[in-house]
């Protein structure tokens, strides 16, 4: 089995999900982001996104193949980058963090050890750029696919609470800790990345 991840651009966008290579939830305001979806222009929003975050700050996605398939992706970059994440009652994203934004395994693929050399890669990549931790906002009352991750699948994988909320906390994982992951971190990223399908629609926080 031939694996390989790379970094995201717009060449490889296509092989994104379909719904999340139109889906801007992350990438606009929550205005903006309405009135994208309203607009039909949502693809549009998204590649204009990722072209400006590579010009300005660098790689901000992974997207891994096995036999040249898609069969998942990753996607992060600092709050500057992220507008929804001022909508979380439980923002800033810390100064010295990258906010994880969302990442999918396909189902087929899961069990594999995609998950842990996803985060991994992208830990790398942050570590040379002298980011200590990535953070995310938790989702704490998940239940079903959606733009936001799971809180206690995200806790399974090494994430510490920095800030506590019912259904919204802000999570944080230490770089220096994903580079020396074990089987059972493995099998939880598995289990957390293959839980984000992100959702058709934007929804109101």
């Amino acid at each position: 089995m031939g694996r390989r991840l790379v970094p995201l651009t717009l060449d490889n966008l296509q092989d994104l999900p379909k719904r999340c290579r139109s889906c801007v939830f992350w990438e606009l305001d929550p205005v903006s982001g309405e009135a994208a979806v309203k607009a039909g222009t949502p693809a549009l929003e998204k590649e204009s996104w990722i072209s400006a975050v590579l010009l300005d700050w660098g790689s901000c996605g992974r997207v891994v193949y096995v036999d040249d398939v898609p069969v998942g992706f990753v996607l992060y970059a600092p709050p500057a980058y992220v507008p929804r994440s001022t909508a979380f009652p439980t923002s800033p994203i810390s100064p010295d963090a990258v906010q994880l934004m969302t990442a999918f395994i396909m189902p087929g693929y899961q069990g594999q050890g995609l998950g842990r050399v996803l985060v991994q890669t992208v830990a790398k990549d942050l570590l040379r750029r002298d980011f200590k931790a990535i953070e995310a906002f938790g989702d704490g009352r998940w239940k079903e696919p959606a733009c936001v991750l799971p809180a206690d699948h995200l806790l399974a994988v090494g994430f510490k609470t920095v800030r506590q909320h019912p259904t919204l906390p802000r999570l944080r994982l230490e770089l220096r800790s994903t580079l020396s992951w074990k089987e059972d971190v493995e099998m939880a990223l598995d289990r957390l990345l293959g839980a984000v399908q992100k959702e058709p629609a934007l929804r109101p926080l």
